[in-house]
């Protein structure tokens, strides 16, 4: 990781002649089949290599980790489903969210979900099973997700969404809302504009699952280093889940991981669609659109570490300030609260 860090700041420097010797060097040293820092670190490189040649978005749009839209695409999906199998990240998240969702909505008659994630649906199997097994009845549920409404999460506006007179309004951010642009990509602040937004659909709940990152504002060095720390810890729980000589760990790694840490390496302005941010930022961006926090249950609480139980020991979950975070050993990875 040493020489990986002492490349990123010759480059943050200008000394292209030492970079161009200590990437050669560095190829020699990684391996997408070696130990996490090897395959983290080939990743790495990649990112270093396509910053000098401003090739970054090129490989992000080619490596792609998301629902296909045709059936030919079948082996694509089956990358995230083996991330979903594999480690608890996405579990956590759909638990918790539907954890606070089933709060919130528990007396309501006619249910609206919208949903800004992009997914395969997986989410919301277990929560509609459990409104149809309500006493009384099922409620009537309308799940509304970004990808069907046919424009980008950013650009959409109230009457995308086709809201009935009734309806409770339950919004799920999953893992999506740092690829919105802030302030400080453009003049276009839609990160927080789709608050506000939201705030005005007066919901009953908005559930927020994020990375606990900081790379949106952070500059080149600060970034990189910040990468390599948040990224080796997902490599090291992947590493104890699938052997290193896996081909669907490699695919996965590839596909899922891979485009994030060069487009986060890489990248600048609005080409840089990867931009986490802490919950602590989040917090502030939520209050200032109006929101107020919403409690998650203790019983989503004991679920998740039940959840936990059937994966490594080296997995910790934290209750604080009324969020949750999701850990690798002393890393919190995943951050998940409420709100209304």
């Amino acid at each position: 990781m040493e020489g990986l860090c002492i490349c990123a700041r010759f480059l943050e420097d200008g000394d292209m002649f030492t970079v161009d010797w200590l990437i050669a060097e560095l190829r020699g040293l990684v391996s997408v089949s070696g130990e996490p820092i090897q395959r983290l670190g080939a990743y790495a490189v990649e990112g270093l290599v396509a910053r000098l040649a401003s090739s970054g978005s090129a490989i992000y749009n080619a490596l792609r980790c998301k629902e296909p839209v045709l059936p030919a695409s079948m082996e694509l999906l089956s990358y995230m489903h083996v991330l979903y199998e594999i480690c608890p990240y996405f579990k956590f998240g759909y638990m918790s969210a539907n954890g606070a969702i089933a709060e919130a909505i528990k007396e309501e008659n006619r249910i609206h979900i919208i949903d800004f994630q992009i997914s395969q649906g997986t989410q919301w199997i277990t929560l509609i099973k459990a409104l149809a097994d309500r006493p009384g009845g099922p409620p009537h549920i309308r799940i509304t997700e970004f990808r069907a409404v046919g424009i980008p999460a950013s650009e959409i506006q109230v009457e995308n969404l086709k809201i009935q007179p009734g309806e409770a309004i339950a919004v799920n951010f999953a893992l999506v809302l740092h690829h919105m642009p802030d302030e400080s990509v453009g003049t276009q602040n839609h990160r927080d504009r789709l608050l506000r937004m939201v705030k005005g659909l007066y919901p009953k709940v908005v559930t927020l699952v994020e990375q606990e990152s900081n790379t949106n504002t952070a500059p080149f060095f600060a970034r990189f280093v910040e990468t390599l720390n948040y990224y080796s810890a997902i490599f090291e729980s992947i590493d104890v889940a699938l052997p290193r000589e896996h081909r669907e760990r490699i695919n996965v790694e590839q596909h899922c991981l891979a485009r994030e840490v060069v487009n986060i390496i890489a990248c600048e302005g609005v080409e840089r669609v990867e931009r986490h941010e802490l919950l602590g930022k989040w917090r502030s961006r939520f209050a200032m659109a109006g929101f107020k926090p919403y409690p998650l249950s203790s019983y989503v609480n004991g679920a998740i570490k039940a959840l936990l139980g059937k994966y490594s020991s080296k997995y910790t979950l934290e209750e604080k300030d009324g969020a949750l975070y999701l850990g690798w050993m002393d890393r919190h990875l995943v951050s998940s609260c409420a709100w209304r």
